[in-house]
This record gives C-alpha cells, structure tokens and sequence, in this order.
C-alpha cells in the first residue's frame, strides 16, 4: 500500500504534492494533539491553553480573554493546514484552475480554525458549568477532611453545584475539629473557609 501511495504521489504535479504533504503532516500532528489531550498531557507548551478562572464574578466573558482565541496558536495553524490540506486534494478535480483551487482552500482553512474554535469555546462553556463561586458557601454545612488544629489550617469538602470541592478552613472554636466532623461555613476569608462545628 504504501509502494502504491509513493508511486500515486510521485506522479502528482507539485501543487498536488504539497497539498498532500501539508494534509498528512497536519492529520498526524492533530492526531497526536487530540491523543494527548485526552490523556490530559502535552498542552502546556501551546500557545492556546487557557489559563481561565471560573471563581467569582468575572464580570464579563473570561473567554475572551483567552489564548485559545490567538489565532496565530499551534493549534490553530494545524486546523488552518488541515483544512487547507485536505480541501485542496478534495477539490482538485473539480476546480482546474490552480489560483481559484488554491483560493477555495485558504478559505477552507479559515473555516477550519472558526469551526474548531466554536467548538473549543462550546466545551470551555460546558466545562465552567461546574465552576463554584467560593463565597457561595457561606452557611453550608460540609465535612472536615483534614482535621482543623486550634490555631492552624485544616480542609473541608464542600458540594457546589454537584461537584465536591476540598478547600482550606480554619475554626473559629478553641478546641481542634476532627476528621469527618460536620461544620457549618461562617465567613471566607480570602481564599480559606472559616468554620464552626455543628
């Protein structure tokens, strides 16, 4: 099979090579990216990670703000060689005239990268559905999950919207609180929980 493709490729215009050159790079690397982003590695070194904070009251849409809007992102390039790719190999029979294939294609690519945005922004959207504004919980009732000292910090699991969070408490009693107590949230201070067992 792959002595047929090279025989295949070997025949093809140049335009054609490149188009198929820029197709399966392109294919690989979004195979690999999309592989490592499942296994939850391989983003840090991208230029559209997002570095978004859900807490609190953002004021506005924090996606905006993002990286992954940049459209000049690794990935983004990816998307645009994907489209740009494999549209030109797509339509290279039915467009003869190589300025208007190759201009089909550009725009291909442009659409690529829009769509695989959109798609991108719809799952961070998704994602901050189970975010928690820490203030929220204020009068709740959790359970120690780190035993709190008199005089020092110690961790409770608190349920927001469905999701447990662990974060740091502190007691307002004189006398330490277990592990598996209930308290109840009085007050945040900053980013700890200020509790009272109940």
């Amino acid at each position: 099979m792959i002595h047929e493709f090279n025989a295949y490729f070997q025949a093809q215009t140049s335009l054609m090579q490149m188009y198929w050159v820029i197709a399966i790079f392109s294919s690989v690397v979004f195979i690999v990216q999309m592989v490592l982003s499942f296994l939850g590695v391989g983003d840090s070194g991208d230029a559209s990670d997002v570095d978004v904070s859900f807490d609190g009251d953002s004021g506005g849409d924090a996606l905006d703000h993002s990286g992954a809007m940049h459209l000049l992102s690794i990935r983004n390039v990816i998307y645009f060689m994907l489209g740009f790719g494999w549209s030109g190999i797509s339509f290279h029979r039915a467009i003869e005239n190589q300025i208007v294939l190759g201009i089909v294609s550009v725009l291909m690519g442009c659409l690529f990268v829009a769509i695989f945005l959109a798609l991108f922004r719809q799952m961070l959207k998704l994602q901050s559905n189970g975010a928690f504004d820490i203030n929220d919980a204020v009068g709740k009732i959790c359970q120690v999950y780190m035993r709190i000292p008199a005089d020092g910090m110690g961790k409770v699991q608190v349920s927001f919207n469905g999701s447990v969070q662990e974060l740091d408490a502190r007691s307002i009693c004189s006398d330490p609180i277990p592990s598996g107590a209930k308290v109840r949230v009085t007050s945040v201070v900053g980013r700890v929980l200020i509790v009272e067992e109940v």
